[in-house]
Order: structure tokens, then sequence, then C-alpha cells
């Protein structure tokens, strides 16, 4: 999903125009951006909490030539999820387990071909000859 269609679909379930939403939307992003680069965090409750964390430096090897690589640390945004959104994620994973469960079940159920079966038993297909 994009910017635009996050502001397209607030726009219609709150009912203001999509250029007014989008300026609430860009000033959202906006200021978490600000308050990471204050704060270095920032928690919204239900949703999950955003952090900036340093990297340590580390060596590396570039994946071409194989040569030793030293990479600077740096500083990054990390998010931890919170727990509704963990919740709703791990329901997914659910739901397609159930999917695939149910899917395996049919397939295991219908009856094979005669070529499958005639391999099953381990026999020969029959063979479509000419009159």
């Amino acid at each position: 999903m994009t910017k635009k269609e996050i502001v397209r679909t607030i726009s219609e379930e709150i009912g203001l125009t999509q250029l007014k939403t989008k300026e609430i939307v860009q000033k959202t992003f906006d200021t978490i951006v600000e308050t990471l680069v204050e704060d270095g965090r920032i928690e919204l409750r239900n949703f999950g909490v955003f952090e900036v964390k340093r990297r340590a430096p580390r060596k590396a090897r570039n994946p071409r030539t194989g040569e030793k690589v030293d990479v600077a640390g740096k500083f990054v945004v990390t998010f931890k999820p919170g727990k509704e959104m963990e919740q709703r994620v791990r329901e997914l994973e659910r739901q397609a387990a159930a999917l695939e469960a149910s899917e395996r079940a049919k397939r295991d159920t219908q009856p094979a071909s005669v070529p499958e079966a005639a391999a099953a038993a381990g026999t020969p297909p029959p063979r479509n000859e000419a009159p």
C-alpha cells in the first residue's frame, strides 16, 4: 500500500478531502521522523515502537571479489510491533495454515486419474491404440 492509497482510504472513511487528508498523513509522518531524530524513540500504543539504535562497525566481505571490507558504524531505525499488531499478524499465519491443511485434505481425498492410479499400483497406464 502506498501513501496515496492510505490517503484515499482515510479520506473515504472520514469524509475529508484527499488534499486535507494528505496534509494530515504527511504531518503525522514528519512528526514521527522529527521525534526519532530528537528523542531517538517513539511509542505508538497498540501499534509499536520505533527506535534509533547505533549499529557497531564491522568487517564484511565483498561478494564479488571476496575482499574483506570495513563497514563503518551507523544509526538505524528499528521497529518492534505492539501486541495488537503481533496478534493480528499471527492470526494470518493461523488462517494460512488452516487453508493449507484443508487444501491438502481435499487433494488427498480426490480420486486419482487413471495414469496416476496405474502408477500407484505399479502397472503401466492404458495405451491409446488406434483401431
